[in-house]
């Protein structure tokens, strides 16, 4: 037991170091895979597209680095700037959207990118903190197996 436990603790703490030290590759990796889910945006219900419809509209952002992103993709050509970028449903009309002028007032300015990042950075520290009680529970229980295998095998042979 106390052998899975360690093999456990180690796995997690490689993981977390190897997250730590290629933090900014994630983030470089992060944002090309966005701009890739701007670029082949559509309206066919693949999961990029509703990936990148629901960031839109929980964290109230458009693109990655502003709205104006959109102005280089083929859907915008088609379609414009799409809803999920919108400040109010109701007040959102197609023709408002393919005019970035006039988008600009409908829609949220601040790219997804950075909200994104400063989002997870933000909640880094509640799972790190998690992270290292589960890990200090994980030690005890590790020290506690072995003394308690010491103490199996020592009375062992006190046996008569």
């Amino acid at each position: 037991y106390a052998m899975l436990l360690s093999l456990i603790f180690l796995i997690v703490l490689v993981a977390a170091v190897v997250g730590f030290v290629f933090r900014h590759e994630i983030k470089t990796n992060f944002e090309s895979n966005l701009n890739l889910a701007l670029r082949d945006y559509n309206v066919t219900a693949d999961r990029h597209s509703e990936a990148v419809d629901t960031i839109q509209r929980t964290l109230h952002c458009c693109g990655v680095q502003n709205y104006s992103d959109w102005e280089r993709t083929e859907y915008f050509t088609q379609r414009g700037i799409p809803r999920s970028c919108c400040k109010s449903q109701d007040d959102c009309s197609e023709e408002d959207l393919k005019d970035p002028s006039k988008a600009k007032l409908k829609v949220f300015v601040d790219g997804c990118f950075f909200l994104v990042t400063s989002t997870m950075e933000s909640k880094m520290s509640g799972v790190g903190g998690i992270s290292f009680g589960i890990a200090c529970f994980q030690l005890v229980g590790i020290i506690l197996a072995c003394c308690l295998s010491q103490y199996i095998t020592n009375n062992q042979y006190e046996m008569v």
